[in-house]
């Protein structure tokens, strides 16, 4: 008998993934598969500066590989929207190394 995996609870959720290039991708998952490949709607990346605010490029319906994927976390939905984006720096996550 199969169990569920931790990503079925997340289906329709507001998710955030970041990539094992650094990149941060915010969206709804739609859809995923037994590789982790993942369908992300509503989706934006969000680019993060020690110069400027963080800068959000609209994606729309997007796919990550599976095997391109660092971490994938639910979104704290009422926190996210009180975070003034344009205030906030941070440098850019490097890349990860295996």
């Amino acid at each position: 008998m199969a169990t569920t995996t931790g990503l079925e609870s997340l289906v329709d959720q507001i998710i955030s993934v970041i990539t094992n290039d650094g990149r941060n991708i915010v969206g709804v998952l739609k859809g995923f598969d037994q590789a982790t490949n993942i369908i992300l709607d509503e989706s934006h990346e969000r680019v993060f500066s020690t110069k400027e605010g963080v800068q959000q490029h609209v994606l729309g319906l997007y796919i990550i590989r599976g095997d391109n994927i660092g971490v994938i976390g639910e979104l704290d939905e009422e926190l996210d929207a009180s975070l003034d984006f344009s205030k906030l720096r941070a440098h850019p996550l490097k890349p990860v190394v295996h």
